[in-house]
């Protein structure tokens, strides 16, 4: 079976070669495009010499792209006035059904017909291995925003023949496949083409922290900052894997796009892009894959765990009303759909907002109606540092008077003002809760699993593991730091 997927690779990247020289994308002889090892069909850039940091090594030209623009669905698009990631999906969707008549039939017969994010995954599948997850909302949300479209945009195109296709072709299932293949391999061009799929850009896998390729503009002559490929919930841009350019370039123009090395590459080595600096729930969810031990791995806890949690403990007049004192100081969380959340970094830390939150909870009475009735003089017209703003508030409602307090600078011993035994209870609390809704099993439960599970057999399984693993072991950094917090104020007072 193995031998059969690699042959059948091999194959098809022959084509593709011949593709890219009819097309004139040029790729450096020091590097070669091999069929992954695991035998699933996948394809891997691989260095034949040694790359030093400034050599080209690929231009592609923006006609080679495949785009709303290029694309033989253009009229049909235009005429519909499709634009953005619902362009591009239609674009490849009609490629695809076009076969052997599409200038892009190589390319997309290269790459794979979705990708195995958890959009496309049975959605039974998605709800069990991804609950409790920082996606277990979010692709929830991505299906029905996509079922939307489909009815709403693509249905209406279909059903006006203005695309001449079998109605197959644009079916909900390969709309959704589409959308697998933009949120993991498109780029962003210019504000001509706008986002679109750049054949061999999209073949270097990705590492974190490990880039070896960087992608400029020959018109612009530098760097980029542009977005990445768009995804159904716009999440945040990629700065590091994508091209943009501000000027509009006219369809057909003969300014390529370049691939450089930013970093040495020794013989043998795979040559690697970066999709950015991302967390699993990120990667995951763009991507359809995991690394262990990520870096930049967060768990988010809502600002409603925190009202729920406080309205039980105290009441829900005693909730709103601190809540509000919070707002009215000027602090809020993180925002996403219409609802705020606080981030627990890797290592454990959780926001500040959320300890300042905590920190107005657990008040006593006198302390919080001081400052209430001060809480307007606290807030100046300009935008106050977070370090100054904490320390007005301690000062407010502290009964010590703190004399090392004018000489704060660092935003960890800022925090540690705050971190009383109420507040740091309420942490372990609140760990507590956000790791109930992975469900009754533990976290070595979950560890052991994903000791016995196969990442490439078993690959769905596995990938949520990792994401539930990492999620979970960093509301136990917390819960652990918030204890030794808590001991260590004791033994001071003591």
């Amino acid at each position: 079976m193995e031998a059969s997927a690699s042959t059948s690779t091999a194959r098809r990247l022959r084509a593709f070669r011949r593709w890219m020289r009819d097309h004139g994308v040029v790729c450096s002889d020091a590097l070669r495009l091999d069929a992954a090892e695991d035998g699933g069909g996948g394809v891997y850039v691989r260095a034949l010499a040694a790359l030093r940091e400034g050599d080209l090594v690929a231009t592609i030209p923006r006609g080679a792209c495949l785009t709303p623009r290029t694309s033989g669905a253009a009229e049909a698009i235009e005429a519909a006035e499709l634009g953005g990631p619902l362009a591009l999906a239609v674009a490849v969707m009609y490629e695809r059904a076009r076969g052997a008549e599409s200038p892009w039939d190589a390319y997309l017969r290269l790459i794979p017909e979705r990708e195995p994010v958890p959009l496309v995954w049975p959605a039974d599948e998605a709800e069990r291995l991804l609950a409790g997850t920082e996606l277990d909302k979010i692709v929830k949300q991505d299906r029905q925003f996509i079922c939307e479209d489909w009815k709403e945009c693509i249905e209406p195109l279909i059903l006006s023949g203005e695309l001449e296709v079998d109605p197959d072709d644009f079916s909900l299932e390969n709309y959704f496949s589409a959308k697998s293949l933009l949120s993991s391999r498109s780029f962003r061009i210019d504000s001509y083409h706008g986002s679109g799929m750049v054949p061999l850009a999209d073949l270097f896998n990705h590492k974190t922290g490990g880039e070896h390729v960087h992608f400029t503009s020959v018109l612009e002559g530098s760097d980029s900052d542009s977005e990445d490929g768009e995804d159904p919930n716009n999440a945040s841009a990629d700065e590091q894997s994508t091209i943009e350019n501000s000027a509009d370039i006219p369809s057909g123009d003969d300014e390529d796009l370049e691939m450089i090395v930013v970093r040495d590459v020794n013989e043998g080595e795979e040559v690697f892009n970066t999709y950015g600096t991302m967390g699993n729930a990120a990667l995951l969810h763009r991507y359809g894959f995991t690394e262990m031990d990520n870096p930049y791995d967060i768990v988010n806890i809502d600002l409603a765990l925190v009202t729920k949690w406080c309205s039980s403990k105290y009441s829900r007049r005693y909730a709103r009303a601190r809540v509000s004192l919070w707002h009215n100081l000027g602090y809020s969380g993180c925002t996403s759909q219409d609802a705020d959340y606080f981030e627990i970094s890797y290592d454990g830390e959780p926001q500040l907002e959320l300890l300042i939150l905590l920190y107005i909870i657990s008040l006593k009475s006198d302390a919080y109606d001081k400052l209430a009735s001060v809480a307007h003089d606290l807030i100046g017209d300009d935008e106050v540092d977070s370090i100054s703003s904490v320390l007005k508030v301690v000062r407010v409602t502290s009964s010590n008077q703190h004399p090392d307090i004018g000489g704060l600078e660092k935003l960890p011993d800022v925090k540690k003002l705050l971190l009383n035994e109420s507040v740091c209870s309420a942490l372990v609390s609140l760990a507590d809760m956000r790791e109930s809704l992975y469900g009754s099993n533990t976290l070595e439960d979950d560890r052991q699993k994903l000791q016995a599970c196969s990442s490439v057999n078993e690959r769905n399984l596995y990938h949520s593991l990792v994401l539930r693993v990492s999620e979970r072991t960093i509301l136990h950094k917390l819960k652990k730091h918030a204890s030794s917090w808590s001991k260590t104020k004791k033994r001071k007072q003591l």
